[in-house]
């Protein structure tokens, strides 16, 4: 990875070409005080109003006239993405500056626009239960419905399945003070958190997303310091987490047992188009291979010196002569390899950096994590990560930058159709992570880097087969115990050892007993078991990708038809159109992890002693 090397020498020194600062006023100048985004959230409010106005007095007058509710269908379609659009900026203002009140205030009354517009949603869904046989296949034939179809057949299978559609409209008035709000209160308590380390002989004060960024650190000392340091910060207010998480959970559990739902994960797998004998499977056979990763971690552990290691020390590099990469050496790396795939995939990479799409600034106030968010009247995405020159964030950049290429590919198709679920969505941006992952291991000048560029590619493995598991598993627990009552932060902290235990095969010295609090993933309310989708994304992309490796450039094009059939086929139909593979048996999945193995295996051999 000679950018790499020429970036160390440099030291940051030169001045930057790319910006690590994104421009969001072509979206709406001013930030949170924009005069422009306060008069767009007022002409929302006021077509949402009206819209619903409307519905309601075609329903009151029993109107089941087909092309009628086709053109509610096509305006719902527009006056949705106004509305994500909106949500989108705000979760633009609120990432990049966690103090700033005027956006949390804003974020209010977007939820509120969300809310509406679920409501309408709930009618038009209504009306397509009303619709008999013979109507709904005149609904349906219309041309504007044809391209939609599948999509409208979703949200009448769905619909049955929930309670009537004035009660469903109560649940989301209550859910922005009764459910979202939870999920707020999580955001404020972690946005306004530090965490105290020394460095250089200094006490120094945090926020969260730095000093996660310090838990790879390449000093073990140093790593150690800031990992106990950072457990102790969400220990302290462990018990406000309890009960944002408590009554998250609670929320959803009251509202499954309304709708005689029995099981948790009904929402989940229905919201990612997935049975649960995909699930299953894809579990079963990653736990059946998990002794290989075992392996491998007992050989870094070794390597570091190390009896066993603690869960601080897996992503942790296995030398301290690890040289960083500078942003502008990160664009060249990403876009150059890009395009030995896709030439079109490495152009939009190119314009997403000269656009100023990308927030990658390492400065305080901003919120942890990373995303990838979209702008659907625009036709625009935002990414947003805290970068530090380190070979896993020139990896999340490009898997963020996978996501924006999959939003790309489907702006012109419907706005029902461009709704893919979370598992899908985490294909692309896996995908795009393994393209400069792999080539830069090839492009190695030394065994020495060769091993440290494997080593951050297995970390991957390990996070997907094993830190995504243990989620999985808490979470799933966590859920049952929940059905009998609230649960206590001792008891969030003995489920989550135990879950990592058993993910991990207890391989570890130390485990995070606060995990469930300082991962968001488990307070955010957008979507339950915020966990599997990401090892579904992760394997699947690994068999794309194989067929990639072999067909070369000949792939770009059934590789942007698959993206494109992401939001309109459920996901074992589109791995049988695309792959001709059967997502419900073991063998894609054990085929994918032979694939990951390769690394693995040439790992192993260039560290034996």
């Amino acid at each position: 990875m000679e950018a790499s090397s020429q970036s160390k020498k440099r030291g940051f020194i030169m001045a930057q070409k790319y910006s690590q600062v994104w421009n969001l006023d072509t979206i709406f100048p001013g930030g949170s005080k924009s005069k422009e985004f306060q008069r767009y959230l007022e002409n929302v409010a006021s077509e949402l109003a009206q819209f619903q106005g409307n519905l309601d007095k075609v329903q009151l007058e029993n109107n089941a006239d087909v092309a009628v509710w086709a053109s509610f269908v096509n305006e719902a379609q527009e006056v949705g993405k106004k509305a994500r659009e909106a949500g989108a900026f705000i979760s633009c203002l609120t990432a990049q500056d966690v103090n700033d009140d005027q956006a949390k205030l804003l974020g209010g009354t977007v939820k509120q626009l969300a809310a509406k517009y679920a409501s309408i949603m709930t009618s038009i869904d209504e009306q397509l239960l009303a619709f008999d046989e013979r109507q709904w296949n005149e609904f349906v034939a219309q041309e504007d419905m044809k391209q939609i179809s599948f999509n409208l057949n979703e949200r009448r299978t769905n619909a049955e399945e929930k309670l009537p559609a004035d009660k469903e409209k109560l649940i989301q008035s209550l859910s922005i003070d009764g459910y979202q709000a939870w999920g707020d209160m999580y955001n404020v308590i972690v946005g306004r958190m530090k965490v105290e380390i020394e460095e250089d002989g200094e006490t120094k004060s945090l926020s969260v997303g730095q000093a996660s960024n310090k838990l790879s650190d390449k000093n073990r000392d140093v790593r150690k310091h800031v990992f106990e340091r950072f457990e102790k910060a969400w220990e302290n207010e462990s018990e406000l987490f309890s009960n944002t998480l408590n009554h998250l959970a609670g929320y959803r559990l009251e509202m499954y047992e309304a709708r005689g739902w029995e099981d948790v994960l009904k929402e989940p797998l229905e919201i990612n188009r997935m049975k649960p004998e995909t699930l299953d499977v894809m579990w079963k056979t990653i736990t059946k291979n998990k002794q290989d990763f075992v392996d491998y971690m007992d050989r870094k552990a070794e390597i570091l010196g190390l009896e066993k290691l603690d869960i601080y020390d897996i992503s942790a590099p296995l030398t301290e002569n690890v040289a960083e990469v500078s942003y502008d050496d990160a664009v060249e790396i990403i876009v150059e390899q890009f395009g030995t795939f896709s030439p079109k995939m490495a152009a939009f990479a190119q314009m997403a950096f000269d656009e100023r799409w990308i927030e990658a600034e390492s400065r305080d106030g901003k919120r942890p994590g990373g995303f990838c968010t979209s702008f659907p009247v625009k036709e625009e995405s935002r990414i947003f990560m805290t970068y530090d020159g380190s070979a896993s964030n020139v990896a999340t950049l490009a898997h963020e930058l996978g996501h924006a290429y999959h939003q790309h590919v489907m702006n012109d198709l419907p706005q029902l159709s461009q709704r893919y679920a979370m598992n899908v969505a985490e294909t692309a941006s896996t995908f795009a992570e393994m393209i400069v992952a792999d080539a830069t291991v090839k492009a190695a000048k030394t065994d020495e880097e060769k091993i440290q560029l494997l080593d951050d590619k297995l970390n991957r493995s390990v996070a997907f087969f094993m830190n995504i598991h243990s989620r999985f598993l808490f979470e799933s627990r966590f859920y049952e115990e929940r059905k009998s009552g609230l649960v206590s932060k001792e008891r969030l902290n003995e489920l989550m050892v135990e879950a990592q235990k058993e993910a991990y095969c207890d391989s570890l010295g130390e485990y995070s007993p606060s995990f469930w609090a300082s991962k968001l993933h488990f307070h955010i309310t957008g979507v339950p078991f915020y966990n599997f989708p990401y090892t579904f994304g992760y394997l699947f992309s690994i068999g794309i990708y194989a067929k990639a490796v072999d067909e070369g450039y000949a792939f770009e094009q059934k590789y942007i038809d698959l993206l494109r059939d992401t939001g309109r086929l459920e996901v074992e139909e589109l791995a049988k159109k695309h792959l001709d593979v059967d997502l419900t048996k073991p063998e894609f999945w054990q085929a994918a992890i032979d694939f990951l193995k390769k690394d693995l295996n040439m790992f192993m051999e260039l560290t034996k002693k």
